[in-house]
Formats: C-alpha cells, sequence, structure tokens
C-alpha cells in the first residue's frame, strides 16, 4: 500500500497513526501542500484523488481511497486488531461522537485551504486568523473535554479513534498557540500519546518529508 501524505497535515497524520497502532507498514508518498504552488493540484495527484487533499491511500490493487475517516473505517474493517473501536454499540458512538467533533467541527475551520481563503481573499491579517482558530478549537476542545474519560486515553487504557483524531489536531493548535490549560483531560491524553511509540512514529517531525 502507498499513503500520499504530508508532513504537516493532521488528516494525514490521522491516517499514519492508525497505521502504527495496527502495525500496518506503507510506503509514504510525499505530496508538498505548498512547494510548486501545491503539489496536490498537479494533474498526476489530481487524477489520483480528484478532491487534491491527502490522504489518499492507494492499495495494492491500484484502488484509492480519499478521506481520512473512510480510509480509518477501512482499516478498522480490514485489520480489526488492535481495535480503534469498543465492542458495545453504545461505546462506539461515543468514541465516533468524539472523533466527529474533531474530524467535521475543530478541523475544518483551520484548513489549510480556509485559512489561506481568510488570508488572501478577504484580507484579514495574522492576528485576526489566530483569533479565527482558537475560537473554533475551543469550542471543539471545551465539548471534548467534557466527554472524555478521567483517566488513561481517551475512553480507556488503550489508544483508540478519538486519541487518532485529537492528537493531530493538538498538534495544529500548539502550531497556532492556540491556550490550552483549560482542557487537563485532553494534556493528559497528550502527554500519554507522546509516551506511545505509534504516536511518536507518525509525528510529523519523524516524517521523511519533515521540514
Amino acid at each position: 500500500m502507498r499513503l500520499y501524505t504530508y508532513w504537516r497535515s493532521s488528516a494525514a497524520y490521522r491516517v499514519r497513526i492508525a497505521l502504527a497502532l495496527k502495525g500496518i507498514a506503507v510506503e509514504q508518498v510525499p505530496v508538498h501542500l505548498v512547494r510548486n504552488g501545491g503539489e496536490q493540484h498537479a494533474p498526476a495527484y489530481r487524477a489520483l484523488n480528484p478532491q487534491e487533499r491527502v490522504p489518499a491511500l492507494e492499495l495494492d490493487d491500484g484502488t484509492v481511497l480519499i478521506q481520512s475517516p473512510a480510509i480509518l473505517e477501512y482499516l478498522e474493517e480490514v485489520f480489526p486488531a488492535p481495535p480503534l473501536l469498543p465492542a458495545a454499540p453504545v461505546e462506539r458512538a461515543r468514541v465516533r461522537g468524539v472523533a466527529a467533533i474533531i474530524g467535521c467541527d475543530i478541523h475544518p475551520p483551520n484548513n489549510s485551504s480556509q485559512l489561506a481563503y481568510l488570508r488572501r481573499t478577504l484580507g484579514h491579517d495574522e492576528g485576526e486568523v489566530a483569533a479565527w482558530i482558537a475560537r473554533w478549537v475551543g469550542a471543539g476542545f471545551a465539548a471534548v473535554e467534557a466527554l472524555i474519560g478521567e483517566d488513561g486515553f481517551c475512553f480507556g487504557p488503550e489508544p483508540g479513534l478519538a486519541d487518532v483524531f485529537l492528537i493531530p489536531q493538538l498538534y495544529s493548535a500548539r502550531r497556532f498557540d492556540v491556550p490550552l490549560d483549560a482542557y487537563p483531560r485532553i494534556l493528559r491524553v497528550e502527554a500519554l500519546a507522546a509516551r506511545h511509540p505509534a504516536f511518536a512514529a507518525a509525528h510529523p517531525a519523524r516524517q521523511p518529508d519533515a521540514e
């Protein structure tokens, strides 16, 4: 399998974590999102992923999967051990709910394409962009903080889907200097992940295309 990725993409970071947790080896193909106007817009990559975003996962038979939630579901279904979701349906829904807060509510407003629109098209300065990011991260993290457990990872002693979404979003929040002191449960999960080999292997700084 090949993973088309960019070292600082939080969506690609999610998939790297899941692959590492499940012990799945893939070939990484870096797609630079800035250089030369963004390599994701090149015709060769557009033919692979018409949305022109990362990640994309190319299977051994040439099938290409896009969008990190869909890729994560595929990995969970095809490589079920170790699981990213608990067995009980209600518990699975709780985990998916937290993942959705991050993936659907927090992440899109601070995606690179949205931020570029704020800067270049609407003319907002960096202070205004930072305030925009902090607004949506803060609202989402307040909900996540209330929903996750009081010890261990988000929902127990082992990492799961919620942690796969949370850790990349924390990395992004720190990039933009979003205040995090109000979220002790989230910071606990971050500290645990920092000591976990799968999260360490997936970290942006450890990627072959890191700058």
